[in-house]
Protein backbone atom coordinates (compact mmCIF):
# COMPACT_ATOMS: atom_id res chain seq x y z
CA UNK A 1 0.00 0.00 0.00
CA UNK A 2 2.93 2.46 0.66
CA UNK A 3 5.26 1.64 -2.07
CA UNK A 4 1.92 2.14 -4.43
CA UNK A 5 1.29 5.48 -3.23
CA UNK A 6 5.13 6.62 -2.97
CA UNK A 7 4.95 5.68 -6.88
CA UNK A 8 1.28 7.11 -8.01
CA UNK A 9 0.68 9.39 -5.78
CA UNK A 10 1.08 12.33 -8.22
CA UNK A 11 -1.45 10.82 -10.48
CA UNK A 12 -3.93 9.84 -7.81
CA UNK A 13 -3.94 13.65 -6.03
CA UNK A 14 -4.76 14.53 -10.02
CA UNK A 15 -7.05 12.12 -10.43
CA UNK A 16 -8.76 12.86 -7.02
CA UNK A 17 -8.95 16.61 -7.99
CA UNK A 18 -10.78 15.75 -11.48
CA UNK A 19 -13.34 13.90 -9.53
CA UNK A 20 -13.88 16.28 -7.23
CA UNK A 21 -13.96 19.16 -9.83
CA UNK A 22 -16.74 17.15 -12.06
CA UNK A 23 -18.61 16.69 -8.54
CA UNK A 24 -18.82 20.22 -7.42
CA UNK A 25 -19.40 21.22 -11.12
CA UNK A 26 -22.11 19.07 -10.82
CA UNK A 27 -23.63 20.42 -7.81
CA UNK A 28 -23.21 23.87 -8.66
CA UNK A 29 -25.30 23.91 -11.81
CA UNK A 30 -27.76 21.15 -9.98
CA UNK A 31 -28.10 23.71 -7.34
CA UNK A 32 -28.59 27.03 -9.70
CA UNK A 33 -31.08 25.18 -11.63
CA UNK A 34 -32.91 24.01 -8.35
CA UNK A 35 -33.19 27.79 -7.12
CA UNK A 36 -34.08 28.99 -10.46
CA UNK A 37 -36.92 26.40 -10.68
CA UNK A 38 -38.36 27.10 -7.64
CA UNK A 39 -38.23 30.75 -8.02
CA UNK A 40 -40.51 31.07 -11.00
CA UNK A 41 -42.77 27.85 -9.91
CA UNK A 42 -42.82 28.37 -5.79
CA UNK A 43 -46.88 29.58 -6.18
CA UNK A 44 -47.63 26.56 -9.12
CA UNK A 45 -47.28 23.36 -7.22
CA UNK A 46 -48.73 21.35 -9.90
CA UNK A 47 -45.43 22.90 -12.26
CA UNK A 48 -43.46 22.16 -9.05
CA UNK A 49 -44.56 18.46 -8.54
CA UNK A 50 -44.44 17.45 -12.57
CA UNK A 51 -40.59 19.05 -12.63
CA UNK A 52 -40.03 16.73 -9.36
CA UNK A 53 -41.35 13.70 -11.44
CA UNK A 54 -39.62 14.16 -14.25
CA UNK A 55 -36.16 14.95 -12.44
CA UNK A 56 -36.98 11.40 -10.64
CA UNK A 57 -37.60 9.97 -14.06
CA UNK A 58 -33.89 10.43 -14.97
CA UNK A 59 -32.63 9.81 -11.90
CA UNK A 60 -34.25 6.04 -12.15
CA UNK A 61 -32.20 6.01 -15.31
CA UNK A 62 -28.78 3.96 -14.95
CA UNK A 63 -25.61 5.92 -15.80
CA UNK A 64 -24.60 3.96 -18.67
CA UNK A 65 -27.89 4.97 -20.49
CA UNK A 66 -27.20 8.30 -19.93
CA UNK A 67 -23.59 8.43 -21.43
CA UNK A 68 -25.34 6.39 -24.51
CA UNK A 69 -27.95 9.34 -25.16
CA UNK A 70 -25.25 11.78 -24.76
CA UNK A 71 -22.86 10.56 -26.68
CA UNK A 72 -23.81 11.46 -30.11
CA UNK A 73 -24.11 15.12 -28.85
CA UNK A 74 -21.68 15.68 -26.44
CA UNK A 75 -19.50 12.66 -27.29
CA UNK A 76 -17.48 10.66 -24.70
CA UNK A 77 -15.69 13.13 -22.07
CA UNK A 78 -15.97 15.52 -18.69
CA UNK A 79 -18.71 17.43 -20.18
CA UNK A 80 -21.01 14.45 -21.21
CA UNK A 81 -19.90 13.20 -17.13
CA UNK A 82 -21.09 16.93 -15.65
CA UNK A 83 -24.64 17.10 -17.21
CA UNK A 84 -24.99 13.15 -16.21
CA UNK A 85 -24.13 13.95 -12.64
CA UNK A 86 -26.09 16.91 -12.92
CA UNK A 87 -28.98 15.64 -13.73
CA UNK A 88 -28.90 12.86 -10.61
CA UNK A 89 -28.19 16.11 -8.36
CA UNK A 90 -31.05 18.05 -9.75
CA UNK A 91 -33.45 15.21 -8.39
CA UNK A 92 -32.17 15.43 -4.75
CA UNK A 93 -31.63 19.04 -4.34
CA UNK A 94 -35.13 20.26 -6.05
CA UNK A 95 -36.74 17.29 -4.04
CA UNK A 96 -35.12 18.63 -0.73
CA UNK A 97 -35.96 22.30 -1.45
CA UNK A 98 -39.11 22.32 -2.29
CA UNK A 99 -39.51 20.23 1.17
CA UNK A 100 -38.05 23.27 2.75
CA UNK A 101 -39.83 25.75 1.03
CA UNK A 102 -43.30 24.22 1.96
CA UNK A 103 -42.81 23.93 5.67
CA UNK A 104 -41.75 28.01 5.91
CA UNK A 105 -44.61 28.92 7.76
CA UNK A 106 -46.73 31.19 5.96
CA UNK A 107 -47.05 33.53 8.57
CA UNK A 108 -43.56 34.90 7.96
CA UNK A 109 -44.63 35.08 4.03
CA UNK A 110 -47.55 37.20 4.88
CA UNK A 111 -45.31 39.39 7.33
CA UNK A 112 -43.18 39.57 4.31
CA UNK A 113 -45.99 41.41 2.42
CA UNK A 114 -48.16 43.34 5.09
CA UNK A 115 -43.96 45.28 4.86
CA UNK A 116 -44.94 45.74 1.27
CA UNK A 117 -42.02 42.87 -0.48
CA UNK A 118 -42.43 42.05 -3.84
CA UNK A 119 -42.43 38.48 -4.47
CA UNK A 120 -39.09 38.64 -5.69
CA UNK A 121 -37.99 39.95 -2.26
CA UNK A 122 -40.47 37.50 0.44
CA UNK A 123 -38.57 34.47 -2.20
CA UNK A 124 -34.64 35.89 -1.31
CA UNK A 125 -35.41 37.38 2.12
CA UNK A 126 -37.88 35.74 3.46
CA UNK A 127 -38.26 31.82 2.32
CA UNK A 128 -35.08 31.32 0.43
CA UNK A 129 -32.78 31.41 4.10
CA UNK A 130 -35.88 29.89 6.06
CA UNK A 131 -35.31 26.90 3.63
CA UNK A 132 -31.77 26.63 3.72
CA UNK A 133 -31.33 23.32 6.62
CA UNK A 134 -33.03 21.44 3.91
CA UNK A 135 -31.64 22.51 1.08
CA UNK A 136 -28.24 22.07 2.68
CA UNK A 137 -28.87 18.57 3.36
CA UNK A 138 -30.32 17.90 -0.20
CA UNK A 139 -26.61 18.87 -1.10
CA UNK A 140 -24.72 17.07 1.31
CA UNK A 141 -27.03 13.71 0.33
CA UNK A 142 -26.53 14.66 -3.39
CA UNK A 143 -22.99 15.26 -2.79
CA UNK A 144 -22.22 11.55 -1.00
CA UNK A 145 -24.57 10.13 -3.56
CA UNK A 146 -23.06 12.04 -6.48
CA UNK A 147 -19.62 11.49 -5.40
CA UNK A 148 -20.09 7.44 -6.02
CA UNK A 149 -21.66 7.67 -9.33
CA UNK A 150 -18.81 10.01 -10.47
CA UNK A 151 -16.62 6.54 -10.53
CA UNK A 152 -18.62 5.41 -13.40
CA UNK A 153 -17.50 8.49 -15.46
CA UNK A 154 -14.43 6.99 -16.19
CA UNK A 155 -15.38 4.28 -18.61
CA UNK A 156 -16.28 7.46 -20.84
CA UNK A 157 -12.22 8.57 -20.55
CA UNK A 158 -13.66 11.66 -17.96
CA UNK A 159 -10.81 10.98 -15.64
CA UNK A 160 -11.44 10.75 -12.07
CA UNK A 161 -11.06 8.04 -9.28
CA UNK A 162 -12.84 5.36 -11.19
CA UNK A 163 -9.64 5.48 -13.18
CA UNK A 164 -7.68 3.74 -10.39
CA UNK A 165 -10.73 0.91 -9.76
CA UNK A 166 -10.78 0.06 -13.36
CA UNK A 167 -6.83 -0.10 -13.56
CA UNK A 168 -7.24 -2.07 -10.20
CA UNK A 169 -9.78 -4.81 -11.70
CA UNK A 170 -8.44 -5.02 -15.47
CA UNK A 171 -5.08 -5.88 -13.69
CA UNK A 172 -6.71 -8.01 -10.68
CA UNK A 173 -5.00 -5.52 -8.47
CA UNK A 174 -6.39 -4.71 -5.46
CA UNK A 175 -4.31 -2.28 -4.05
CA UNK A 176 -5.79 0.41 -6.67
CA UNK A 177 -9.17 -0.30 -5.94
CA UNK A 178 -8.56 0.40 -2.17
CA UNK A 179 -6.77 3.72 -2.59
CA UNK A 180 -9.55 4.72 -5.15
CA UNK A 181 -12.13 3.53 -2.52
CA UNK A 182 -10.15 5.62 0.05
CA UNK A 183 -9.68 8.75 -1.35
CA UNK A 184 -13.12 8.85 -2.66
CA UNK A 185 -14.45 8.45 0.72
CA UNK A 186 -12.08 11.20 2.07
CA UNK A 187 -13.04 13.82 -0.71
CA UNK A 188 -16.92 13.00 0.25
CA UNK A 189 -16.39 13.34 3.65
CA UNK A 190 -14.46 16.65 3.51
CA UNK A 191 -16.92 18.39 1.24
CA UNK A 192 -19.80 17.17 3.15
CA UNK A 193 -18.11 18.58 6.49
CA UNK A 194 -17.48 22.03 4.55
CA UNK A 195 -20.90 22.05 3.61
CA UNK A 196 -21.74 21.68 7.77
CA UNK A 197 -19.56 24.03 8.04
CA UNK A 198 -20.96 26.77 5.89
CA UNK A 199 -24.44 25.93 7.43
CA UNK A 200 -23.48 26.21 10.73
CA UNK A 201 -21.86 29.73 9.80
CA UNK A 202 -25.38 30.68 7.93
CA UNK A 203 -27.45 29.80 10.84
CA UNK A 204 -25.52 31.64 13.26
CA UNK A 205 -25.27 34.38 11.12
CA UNK A 206 -29.59 34.78 11.44
CA UNK A 207 -29.41 33.95 14.68
CA UNK A 208 -27.16 37.59 15.07
CA UNK A 209 -29.63 38.86 12.80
Amino acid sequence: MIAYWNSHYVQMIQLMVEHGQMVLSALLIALSLAIVIVFFFVQKNNWLNGLTYFFSMLYSIPSYALFALLMPITGLNKTSAIIVLTIYCEYILLRSFITGIKNVDPQYVEAGRGLGMTSRQIFFKVQLPLALPSLFSGMQLALGSTMAIATIASTISAGGLGDLLFAGLQTNNVIPIIWGTILEVVLALFWIMVLQFAKNLLESDEVKK
